[in-house]
C-alpha cells in the first residue's frame, strides 16, 4: 500500500477567506471577491492591488486584519487528528507575509503559497511560487509515489482535486458543487476527516 499525503486548501478550508475579512474592516466591498467569485487568480489580484493602491492601504494594515482572525471552529483538531494519522501539506494561493499569524495558530503545518513584492509597506505586486501549483505540487507527490487525497473549496482547488488520487469539495458554495459533480462535497469537519481516513 502507498504512504498517503493530504493537501488541502487553507482559506475557506481551515481558516476565514482573508480578503473578505479585509473587506469588512475597511468597508471596501470590491474586496470581497475570491476564486469563489472570479476563477481567474491574475484578474482577481491585479483588482486587488489596484484597490489598494486607491485606497492607500499598505501590507500592515492587512496584517493587523489577519492578527485578528482564529481558524475555523473545529479546524486545529481536524489538523491535529489528520496529522497524527498522515503527513499533511497546505497548498494556498496566500502568501508568505499574510499566513505566519494563522499558521502559528495552527501549529504551524508544512504550507506551500506564494510571495508579495513590497516597496516601502505597499504591495506593488505578486509573485506566483509557480503557475498552477497546486496541481503540480500534487502531481509531483504523485511521482514520489504518494497516494494524494486533497479538499479544497473553489475554482482554484479543482485542478488539485482532479490531479489528486481523491479529491473532495469542502464549505464549498453550491455553484461550486453544481458545476463539478465529480466530486464528493461535505461541509462538517467529522465527514471531511471519515471520508480522508477511509483513503488511507
Amino acid at each position: 500500500m502507498k504512504q498517503s499525503v493530504v493537501t488541502l486548501d487553507l482559506e475557506g478550508v481551515l481558516v476565514p477567506e482573508i480578503w473578505i475579512a479585509v473587506a469588512q474592516k475597511t468597508g471596501i466591498r470590491e474586496l470581497e471577491l475570491t476564486t469563489r467569485d472570479i476563477p481567474d487568480y491574475d484578474v482577481l489580484m491585479r483588482g486587488r492591488l489596484r484597490i489598494l493602491g486607491e485606497h492607500h492601504l499598505k501590507l500592515v494594515d492587512i496584517q493587523s486584519v489577519i492578527a485578528s482572525l482564529s481558524p475555523l471552529d473545529g479546524a486545529l483538531a481536524f489538523l491535529r487528528t489528520l496529522r497524527e494519522t498522515t503527513q499533511v501539506m497546505i497548498l494556498s494561493d496566500t502568501f508568505e507575509e499574510f499566513a505566519k499569524p494563522l499558521m502559528r495558530q495552527l501549529e504551524w503545518p508544512t504550507l506551500l503559497c506564494h510571495r508579495l513584492e513590497v516597496v516601502e509597506g505597499r504591495i506593488v505586486d505578486y509573485r506566483l511560487r509557480q503557475q498552477n501549483q497546486k496541481q503540480k505540487s500534487v502531481e509531483a507527490l504523485r511521482g514520489l509515489n504518494y497516494k494524494v487525497i486533497a479538499a479544497g473549496d473553489s475554482f482554484n482547488d479543482t485542478a488539485m482535486l482532479a490531479a489528486a488520487d481523491v479529491g473532495f469539495f469542502f464549505h464549498a458554495p453550491e455553484a461550486i458543487k453544481a458545476q463539478f459533480p465529480g466530486f464528493k462535497a461535505v461541509d462538517r469537519y467529522e465527514d471531511l476527516l471519515a471520508m480522508i481516513l477511509a483513503e488511507l
